[in-house]
């Protein structure tokens, strides 16, 4: 059973940085391309950033792009979001997925979904 659990989120202030981790079991990630979603309450769910199977090439929403860096060790089989200059928009529910199907930041594309973790920005 592929098991992605999310974790690293919080409460933050505005201008403060979070670091997210998404560790993977069940399934070895190094062939999936794999991202990170948010959704914010009364919102839909919107694709934040995603990174191809080998890490060399990575992918933003404009609203993130400057902000959040995401990163994998494929060795450990698990996924990075760093984000910085955090603001209250950045407010959701952030989810972790890996597809099988090559990179794309279509989220009904990814195979495999992490039951979230919060980050709320808030003074």
């Amino acid at each position: 059973q592929v098991q992605l659990v999310e974790s690293g989120g919080g409460l933050v202030q505005p201008g403060g940085s979070l670091r997210l981790s998404c560790v993977v079991s069940g399934r070895r990630i190094s062939s999936d391309a794999m991202g990170w979603f948010r959704q914010a309450p009364g919102k839909e769910r919107e694709f934040v950033a995603s990174i191809t199977w080998s890490g060399t090439s990575t992918y933003y929403a404009d609203s993130v792009k400057g902000r959040f860096t995401i990163s994998r060790d494929n060795a450990k089989n698990t996924v990075y979001l760093q984000m910085n200059s955090l603001r209250p928009e950045d407010t959701a529910v952030y989810y972790c997925a890996a597809t099988r199907g090559g990179h794309t930041i279509v989220a009904r594309r990814y195979d495999y979904w992490g039951q979230g973790t919060q980050v709320t920005v808030s003074s």
